[in-house]
């Protein structure tokens, strides 16, 4: 059994993903602003330096899931960057010498929008670790290309980090879910912005529903099992065939 820690453990899918992975027997540690085992502020680098520290003195730790996260209707667009990408890629990096000990599997939450990011700049000064400068792009444009272009960021990070964690002995992958009926999804529906262009989005779904927590939270245990260990820098859609039906040609 291993000992995980999940950021934003709360709600949604971090919330289903904690029950899941409790019912099969492991550790669960949950992270959040709210109502968890660790509360701390991601949107910060005093509350994301307080989390790592908090977790960095949780025994057997070995495991850690990066759910956090802000949609694209959130009014404060620079925070949906800090949470978004240096609220995963910070406490990664941080705990992955503890992990790699441990034989530690890390599984960061993209998107299914992360390929229709339209905005290059923002998603380069993400991955160049310059925040305030990211910060700053993020109040000059869209909610939808700051959501879209933080979750981009946390799989080309992945990505490259991914080697070099591998050859430590830590293995690390992403999941990109596509619509997930949870707080924060029926939030952005509610919007008057996005409502509409959700509505369509949501009917467009191949499979003919939208996506459940659960549905992640069974992947995530996947990855997490030994039946995954071969499994090292993916990013796997978890989208009821949205991916493949924009980008067909894309392997």
């Amino acid at each position: 059994m291993r000992t995980i820690a999940i950021t934003g453990a709360a709600t949604g899918i971090g919330a289903a993903m904690k029950r899941h992975l409790e019912s099969e027997g492991h550790r669960v540690i949950g992270v959040d602003i709210r109502q968890s085992d660790i509360i701390a502020d991601l949107s910060n680098a005093q509350g994301r330096q307080s989390a790592i520290e908090n977790l960095k003195s949780v025994a057997d730790l070995d495991t850690l899931i990066t759910c956090a996260g802000l949609g694209s209707h959130v009014p404060d667009k620079a925070a949906i960057a800090s949470v978004n990408y240096f609220g995963s890629t910070e406490l990664v990096t941080a705990l992955a010498p503890i992990l790699a000990a441990r034989d530690g599997k890390v599984v960061m939450i993209s998107s299914n929008s992360a390929p229709q990011s339209s905005d290059p700049t923002f998603v380069d000064l993400l991955l160049s670790g310059d925040e305030e400068a990211a910060r700053q792009r993020a109040t000059e444009i869209e909610g939808h290309p700051v959501y879209s272009g933080s979750k981009l960021a946390v799989a080309r990070w992945m990505r490259r980090q991914c080697p070099e964690f591998a050859r430590s002995g830590l293995r690390i992958n992403a999941i990109a879910p596509g619509y997930i009926e949870t707080p924060m999804t029926a939030a952005v529906a509610n919007d008057p912005t996005y409502g509409a262009a959700i509505k369509k989005f949501v009917e467009s779904i191949p499979v003919g529903r939208p996506g459940r927590p659960e549905d992640i939270a069974s992947v995530v245990a996947f990855l997490l099992s030994p039946a995954a260990d071969f499994i090292c820098g993916s990013v796997l859609f978890v989208d009821g065939a949205h991916d493949a039906m924009m980008r067909p040609d894309v392997v």
